[in-house]
């Protein structure tokens, strides 16, 4: 993570992954959200971190997802009553691991970035 210019402290907000308990930054980290799933309350993945309610992070790694279902902590970091569904974030995070895409709109985002950067259009 990069420190500010003393030195002393992290340039910006820094963000604990609820699997290895480490500390990083929001762009290396996956934000997770409670959401409605086929069975109730699931943990949804949320790789834009625009979805609304209380969100965890986790390094999109299968070690650290491992530690976080282990632990149980998908539930107390959401502060949800029962233990929510983390399939889809197990699917997310094996898609990623394989180098498939992992979201639905992979293919919006290449092409905003193919537009050039001061396009005001969308």
């Amino acid at each position: 993570m990069a420190t500010d210019r003393t030195g002393l402290r992290p340039a910006g907000p820094g963000r604990t992954c609820i699997g290895c308990r480490g500390t990083d930054s929001r762009s290396a980290l996956l934000r997770v959200v409670l959401g409605q799933g086929e069975h109730g309350l699931a943990v949804v993945p949320d790789p834009e971190r625009r979805r609304p309610g209380r969100g965890a992070w986790l390094h999109p790694s299968v070690s650290c997802l491992d530690l976080a279902v282990r632990r149980k902590a998908f539930g107390r970091a959401l502060r949800a009553s029962t233990g929510p569904d983390v399939s889809e974030v197990v699917r997310w995070v094996a898609d990623l691991a394989q180098g498939e895409p992992t979201d639905q709109h992979e293919d919006r985002k290449r092409v905003l970035r193919d537009e050039h950067p001061m396009s005001t259009q969308r």
